[in-house]
């Protein structure tokens, strides 16, 4: 058992992801923490990188740009769509995640950021794009 990250360490760590203002997003810490398999996909790369090389038992902040995190937010990935076009077209709200599946089976998520009575604008940028983002991390064991 290593003391120490590698890229396919499997750990169990608490981890909180918050914008630059502290806005939370996603927390483990005052619950159960989470087991990650690094390299698996359950955990965005970016995020990973920054975890490769620390050890057990240290807590530790990163602040990432938003260059360094998810990237800037793409306009071009800022699309409108009829409402008859939509899934759930019955459903929708402002703020809701829809799923968009291609005709080959992948599968797209994106944000209404709009809704009028005929179209919806959909942004299908990661929701952290463009923001600066606090990665706080504390490794509790390396399995």
């Amino acid at each position: 058992m290593s003391d120490t990250v590698t890229e396919n360490s499997l750990l169990t760590l608490h981890y909180r992801l918050a914008a630059a203002d502290d806005t939370e997003f996603v927390s483990t810490f005052g619950a159960r923490p989470a087991t990650l398999q690094l390299g698996s996909g359950e955990l965005a790369p970016v995020l990973e990188r920054h975890l490769v090389g620390l050890p057990v038992g240290q807590r530790t902040v990163f602040l990432l740009e938003p260059e360094q995190a998810f990237g800037p937010h793409n306009p071009q990935l800022m699309q409108r769509f009829p409402r008859s076009e939509l899934p759930a077209a019955g459903e929708l709200r402002e703020m809701m995640l829809i799923e968009f599946k291609t005709p080959d089976g992948a599968a797209y998520t994106g944000l209404v950021r709009e809704l009028t009575e005929t179209d919806a604008l959909i942004d299908f940028n990661h929701p952290l794009a463009g923001k600066a983002i606090r990665f706080e991390v504390d490794v509790i064991g390396i399995l």
